[in-house]
C-alpha cells in the first residue's frame, strides 16, 4: 500500500489515477486537467515533452547510472561545466544529489564544516527567516519554521542551533549583532517563500543579508529549489544577489526525475581542498549525478536558453496580474503575484475546502494548503489556458 505525502492516510480523499499526461495536461479515465502547480513546482515544460524523452532515451541506451565514488561519466561533466558557465560570478562547483531537501541538507554541512576546517568550531548556528520551508530532512526541518514540522520542537524541545526572523531588516541587523560570532550562514528562499505560504519580500533584504553577510564572516546560501529556473520572475535570484551556496532542484530535471545540485564559490570549495583528508566533504547519495537525470538536466537548461522562457514568464505575470488584481472578497487576507506564481491567501482555511474537487469539474488540478490557493503553471501554458486556471480560482469566490 502506497503512503502518500503530508495526509492523513485515514481521512484523505482518494487521489486522482493519472493514466497520461502531455503538455501541460493530466489525463485521468475519464478527465483532462490542467496542471496548475507543475508537479510540486517542476514541470516547466509540460508533460511528455519530445527533446526531454530523447534525452533520457539516448542515455539509457547507453547506460542508466553508475557511482560517482571512483567514477565518472560525460553527463555529469557536462552538467557541472554547463552550471559553472551557465550561472552566475564563481559558483563553479557542483555537487549533485537527488532530491532538493537533500542538497539543502548538503549546504548546511558545507556552511558548518567550511569554519570547522578553518578551526571556527564555534560557528555551530543557522540564521533562516519565520514560515521558511528547506525540506523534509531533520536538519532542513529544524532549520525551517514551517508549522507541520513544529513537533520536532515538541520533540526535542527549543532550537538551540537555529534562529528564525522575519523578512524585516531591522530584525535581520539585530540577529547578526546578537548572533553573527556563532553563526556559519544565513539560509533563505530569496524573494519567494514556497510552502511557508507563498510569501513575497524585497529585494532590498537580500543585499542588506549580502552586505552583513560580508562585514561579519558568514556564509550566504540561497535555496532556489523553487524559485530557481524564473520562478520569482528573474532566471535565478542569484543573478541579482550573489550566495556563496546556490541549491538548485525541481526544474533543474523538468520534473522528469529527481535530481539537486548545490553549487558553492571558490572561498567555500578552497576550504576543503587540501592534502588533509579530513578536510574533505564526507557526503556521498548512491544516485548522485546519475546519468538520465544529468542527461534531462542538460535538455531542461537548452530548453530554457533557446526557447525564450523568460519571455513566456513575463508574459504569465502580466495576465496573471491583469486578471488577478482586482479579485476581492471579505474571506481573502491578500492576493500575491511575483513572476510564475499567484496565491490567494484566505483568512480561514475553511474558504477553500472543496476547491480541489471543484477545480476538477472545471478541468483543473490544483492542491491548496492551509490558507492558501496558488497557481505555478508550466511555462508553456497558452493564454487562453491560464485563463482558464485563473477563472477557477477567481469564481470560486463568487460561490
Amino acid at each position: 500500500m502506497i503512503w502518500y505525502p503530508y495526509a492523513q492516510m485515514k481521512t484523505m480523499p482518494t487521489p486522482y489515477e493519472i493514466v497520461d499526461a502531455s503538455g501541460i495536461y493530466l489525463y485521468t479515465k475519464d478527465k483532462k486537467l490542467i496542471d496548475s502547480i507543475s508537479s510540486w513546482w517542476s514541470v516547466i515544460h509540460g508533460y511528455n515533452h519530445p527533446e526531454m524523452n530523447q534525452a533520457i532515451h539516448e542515455q539509457v541506451e547507453r547506460f542508466s547510472h553508475v557511482m560517482l565514488g571512483g567514477l565518472t561519466h560525460v553527463p555529469a561533466q557536462k552538467l557541472a561545466a554547463k552550471l559553472q558557465s551557465w550561472l552566475p560570478g564563481d559558483l563553479d562547483y557542483t555537487f549533485f544529489s537527488d532530491s532538493g531537501s537533500v542538497a539543502v541538507e548538503v549546504a548546511l554541512k558545507m556552511a558548518l564544516q567550511y569554519y570547522m576546517n578553518q578551526g571556527e568550531r564555534q560557528r555551530t548556528m543557522t540564521l533562516s527567516l519565520t514560515h521558511s520551508y528547506h525540506g523534509d530532512t531533520f536538519k532542513t526541518m529544524e532549520v525551517g519554521d514551517d508549522e507541520d514540522y513544529h513537533f520536532v520542537l515538541e520533540a526535542f524541545g527549543e532550537k538551540k542551533y537555529a534562529v528564525n526572523i522575519p523578512t524585516e531588516i531591522p530584525a535581520l541587523e539585530e540577529a547578526f549583532k546578537k548572533y553573527h560570532d556563532k553563526l556559519n550562514c544565513l539560509l533563505v528562499e530569496p524573494l519567494l517563500q514556497g510552502a511557508g505560504g507563498m510569501r513575497m519580500y524585497d529585494i532590498s533584504f537580500l543585499k542588506r543579508a549580502r552586505e552583513l553577510c560580508d562585514q561579519y564572516g558568514v556564509l550566504l546560501i540561497f535555496d532556489e529549489v523553487a524559485t530557481g529556473f524564473g520562478r520569482t520572475g528573474n532566471r535565478f535570484v542569484a543573478d541579482l544577489v550573489l550566495p556563496d551556496i546556490l541549491v538548485l532542484g525541481k526544474a533543474l530535471t523538468g520534473g522528469y526525475i529527481g535530481h539537486a545540485a548545490t553549487i558553492a564559490n571558490e572561498k567555500v570549495y578552497r576550504a576543503f581542498y587540501g592534502d588533509d583528508p579530513e578536510k574533505a566533504l564526507m557526503h556521498g547519495p548512491t544516485f548522485m549525478g546519475n546519468a538520465i537525470a544529468c542527461s534531462v538536466a542538460l535538455k531542461s537548461v537548452e530548453l530554457f536558453e533557446n526557447e525564450n522562457y523568460m519571455d513566456k514568464i513575463k508574459k504569465i505575470e502580466a495576465i496573471t496580474r491583469r486578471e488577478m488584481s482586482g479579485l476581492k472578497d471579505d474571506r481573502i487576507a491578500d492576493v500575491r503575484m511575483m513572476g510564475g506564481c499567484v496565491c490567494v491567501e484566505v483568512k480561514d482555511p475553511k474558504t477553500l475546502e472543496g476547491y480541489q474537487e471543484y477545480a476538477y469539474t472545471r478541468g483543473v488540478f490544483a492542491r491548496p494548503f492551509l490558507n492558501y490557493l496558488y497557481a505555478m503553471v508550466p511555462y508553456i501554458i497558452t493564454e487562453a489556458e491560464l485563463l482558464q486556471v485563473l477563472d477557477a480560482m477567481k469564481d470560486w469566490f463568487k460561490k
